[in-house]
């Protein structure tokens, strides 16, 4: 019936308690294509995929896999049909050479007991060498980069026999070099005759990967699109209901006296080695200084050391010229510094608040919230009602908790504290983390109107495009340390995507 089919999921119905997650979805992927599913941010792709490896099972609806009619009670049954998938967050474990995650759960047996590695090591390197994935079947994971782990990840589903692969956000954690390595990966593993699906929200590499797009919104196949026909606006319309400005435009904007600096940093992480080391660097009035990196390079031990979360081993931070090092958040939110935290979740919100005490965490003992060591309610749904409209968010329900607001708008109630307490310095982390790009077009707007109004601010994001259309200045972290400087209009996303992998910007530009 579906013979020159891959996959196709036919009228999948997903539902949980108040949310219809998947409505009467279809999706066709034709064997031998690299297929990209994208949408907003609880569009429900990710749902749809997990139904398809059997992660969940839908409420109604028909699967098949390359012709044949499936029900899938398991990722067992998803990988007995030949389907394998490439988890965000990395399944492997530390400690264990290549060759042993790859096998781990499916190890062959020599005889009945005895586990035969040496045989296992000889398949792992014949999958490695002729899809030219190249790793060291011998080293452990713990010791090489994220993107060799990454491919150890893809090993791992050739290994159980995969033909249908599925990517989910699979650049989330790569440099720009890692990226298109993945991506000569993917186009050798097509060539192969193996089908993907691409699961992102980049639309400038669902346009450069993919042959053909399903695009959903609120549960719904909104659009079906052939790559070379269609183009990023029209993808973003479909994903979003209207026009999308994918590129904010920065204004000129002239920085003026300097308003924070760190001085020769050094801060240890939580298993007392030095995370930060000796980072140095000066944010003025009216500047987006954004810092670059790969996760786990010393960023967030940086930011929380800045944002009084983390104890300081050496070095100064400095605030309108007062030495602010080692004080408490509340101290340093009375002198002017807000943070929008990377982890909305664990940083930025009590999830069991109603949104209204959301709204004013960290300033509650601040007038008018707090008259006389009593909170004043009255003030606090005012205020927290003109922030909702202000900020758009949705729905306009401030008794709402907190966790029941979808990723993008509880962000925005986050973003929405923050810049309304006038800073005069404010550390935006990772701010449009998994993010529809509605959501990020307005936090875009929302930063660089905080540059307009002379506040300094600190960006941190891996998202490269991020850094480069918000930032004045670019500084690149790489185990902790600083290694160069660049203007965006200066650099490209190779330079810094070397010095993104530990190479200086005197080693780049020699």
């Amino acid at each position: 019936m579906y013979e020159e089919y891959a996959v196709v999921m036919k009228g999948i119905v997903k539902r949980f308690p108040g949310v219809l997650a998947n409505d009467h979805v279809d999706l066709f992927v034709r064997k031998g294509e690299i297929h990209a599913v994208v949408g907003e941010n609880g569009a429900g792709k990710s749902t749809l995929m997990n139904q398809l490896y059997g992660l969940l099972r839908p409420d109604e609806g028909e699967i098949y896999v390359f012709g044949k009619k499936v029900e899938m009670k398991g990722p067992k049954d998803a990988i007995k049909n030949g389907i394998g998938m490439v988890h965000q967050h990395f399944m492997l474990v530390g400690n264990l050479t290549v060759a042993e995650n790859v096998v781990l759960g499916s190890e062959t047996t020599k005889g009945r007991v005895v586990f035969d590695l040496r045989e296992a090591k000889k398949r792992v390197k014949e999958l490695s060498e002729r899809y030219g994935l190249h790793v060291d079947v011998d080293a452990k994971i713990e010791d090489i980069p994220v993107g060799m782990q990454q491919r150890v990840e893809i090993i791992k589903t050739l290994y159980r026999g995969a033909e249908i692969l599925i990517f989910d956000e699979p650049t989330a954690v790569l440099t720009p070099q890692e990226t298109e390595e993945l991506f000569e990966v993917m186009r050798r593993l097509k060539a192969a005759g193996k089908t993907m699906i691409f699961i992102s929200h980049k639309l400038n590499e669902v346009m450069e990967i993919s042959d053909n797009i399903t695009v959903m919104r609120l549960g719904k196949v909104t659009a079906k699109l052939i790559t070379k026909e269609t183009n990023p606006r029209e993808i973003a319309r479909a994903m979003v209901g209207r026009d999308v400005v994918l590129r904010v435009e920065k204004p000129p904007h002239e920085p003026k006296d300097v308003v924070f600096e760190v001085e020769n940093l050094w801060v240890k992480d939580n298993r007392g080695l030095d995370a930060v080391r000796g980072v140095s660097l000066k944010v003025r009035a009216g500047e987006i200084v954004g810092i670059a990196g790969v996760a786990g390079n010393g960023q967030s031990e940086l930011v929380e050391a800045i944002t009084g979360l983390r104890k300081i081993e050496k070095g100064t931070i400095k605030l309108l010229g007062q030495d602010i090092t080692g004080l408490d958040p509340r101290s340093l939110r009375n002198m002017g510094m807000t943070h929008i935290p990377e982890d909305r979740l664990k940083y930025g919100m009590v999830l069991q608040y109603p949104a209204y005490y959301n709204m004013i965490l960290g300033k509650h003992w601040w007038e008018p919230y707090s008259i006389r060591g009593f909170l004043n309610h009255p003030a606090i749904f005012e205020d927290s009602r003109r922030l909702f409209e202000e900020f758009d968010v949705r729905p306009r329900n401030i008794n709402m908790l907190g966790g029941n607001f979808s990723g993008g708008n509880q962000q925005k109630i986050v973003v929405a504290r923050e810049v309304s307490s006038n800073p005069k310095f404010i550390v935006v982390a990772q701010p449009t983390r998994g993010l529809d790009v509605g959501a990020i077009e307005f936090i875009h707007k929302t930063i660089l109107r905080l540059r307009e109004q002379d506040v300094a601010i600190l960006l941190v994001s891996m998202e490269l495009e991020e850094v480069f259309s918000l930032s004045d200045r670019i500084l690149v972290m790489y185990e902790g340390e600083i290694m160069g400087e660049v203007r965006p209009e200066e650099t490209n996303f190779e330079e810094v995507g070397l010095m993104m992998a530990g190479k200086r910007l005197e080693e780049v530009r020699a």
